[in-house]
């Protein structure tokens, strides 16, 4: 052989830049494992059920011939390939097609499956139906409690405000000494601004707040003929009675 001579135009033209025998290298390997890819599926083997497949493809997608004696006794009978079934012809042209079972599961399994997906779904729209009830319940509740909170502090306020006015008719008739500790305000109990943050001072007594709304609204009534709800003192019972539409907050409303 010749001794290559490095001062030639063959030399002197190639690429010599560096990392480039590295990537021809990976761009060689690369190939030759797709090459590789290619002779394993060509040279793999088919599996029987590919070739039962392809075997029934062929078959289903060729025409019958004149060896099919169903095809044969129908051109007996005047049939010609491509013509539709019946006497004027108001039958099928294509064959009916076969539904081909793969799989080995026994039959009605498709239609439990399909009777099992309906039966979840059914589950899964009762939960919500559910769910959504629950929900609703639970603000009607919300609601409820949130009404009867508001018209226990309207109460309280109530009660407050006719201690307070209690206390003061009581002190303009020279009275010292309420008929009931819980018919007056404590003195420190004046000064607060916020009355809803307030707790009842006659937690000890068995009565509740209305009980005692309403049995001090009686007293104011009786004793100083005076209405609350009008925020009028009357001159005598009989005008409080024929001047005040009744002795509750639902009355003046």
């Amino acid at each position: 052989d010749e001794e290559e001579d490095y001062m030639s135009d063959l030399f002197i033209k190639q690429d010599v830049r560096p990392g480039l025998p590295m990537v021809r290298r990976m761009k060689e390997a690369i190939q030759k494992e797709e090459k590789q890819k290619e002779a394993n599926e060509k040279n793999r083997q088919k599996s029987i059920k590919e070739e039962e497949k392809e075997r029934r493809d062929l078959v289903l997608n060729s025409a019958l011939g004149n060896e099919n004696k169903g095809f044969a006794l129908l051109q007996k009978m005047g049939y010609k390939s491509g013509q539709a079934l019946g006497k004027s012809g108001e039958g099928i042209v294509e064959p009916i097609p076969l539904n081909i079972k793969t799989g080995l599961s026994g039959l009605g399994h498709e239609e439990l499956k399909k009777r099992k997906a309906e039966e979840k779904l059914e589950n899964y729209r009762q939960k919500l139906h559910m769910k959504k009830q629950a929900n609703e319940q639970a603000a009607d509740q919300f609601r409820i409690r949130f009404k009867n909170k508001q018209e226990e502090r309207k109460m309280e306020g109530d009660l407050r405000k006719s201690q307070r006015a209690c206390q003061q008719l009581d002190t303009q008739k020279d009275i010292g000494v309420p008929k009931e500790t819980w018919y007056w305000l404590e003195p420190e109990e004046e000064d607060k601004k916020d009355e809803e943050d307030k707790e009842d001072e006659c937690a000890s007594s068995d009565l509740s707040v209305s009980e005692k709304l309403h049995i001090l609204t009686a007293y104011l009534r009786e004793e100083h003929f005076y209405c609350i709800w009008c925020g009028t003192t009357y001159e005598d019972s009989e005008d409080l009675s024929s001047n005040c539409p009744g002795d509750s907050a639902a009355d003046h409303d």
